[in-house]
């Protein structure tokens, strides 16, 4: 099953990451308007409406493992420009299933890209890195 916003088609490439980093920071702020919980179950509900069912929000969250931690569709997120690294995994689950790819085969250099773009001044997205000289 093929998902797709009303307004935009997801893609596997830069300009698109960008547009869902931006589009996280702003349905928390409206999440958090309506004294809804921001968490992936309501952001899927959020972008996809009523293409979101159980199934969908299931097999993205399954795909959500940071530090080999499984996500749950109800665990409240922090901000996406403090903790980006849970954020990075939900956005590739999200173009992953939208898509029918592999999270393999998402474009993880377009997405640390479209991250520094979307959030110049935040915490950097491999802050383990050592930077090159």
């Amino acid at each position: 099953m093929s998902l797709s916003f009303f307004d935009m088609e997801i893609k596997n490439d830069k300009a698109c990451f960008v547009q869902l980093w931006l589009r996280l920071e702003r349905t928390r702020c409206l999440l958090a308007g309506q004294y809804k919980r921001f968490c992936i179950r309501n952001v899927l509900k959020s972008w996809f409406g009523p293409l979101a069912t159980d199934n969908i929000i299931w097999e993205v969250c399954h795909n959500v493992v940071v530090n080999d931690e499984q996500v749950c569709g109800n665990d409240t997120l922090p901000p996406p420009s403090l903790y980006p690294r849970k954020h990075r995994e939900l956005l590739r689950a999200i173009v992953a299933v939208s898509l029918g790819i592999s999270l393999r085969k998402v474009d993880l250099k377009a997405l640390d890209a479209a991250y520094s773009v979307a959030f110049p001044n935040s915490t950097p997205i491999n802050i383990n890195k050592k930077k090159r000289v």
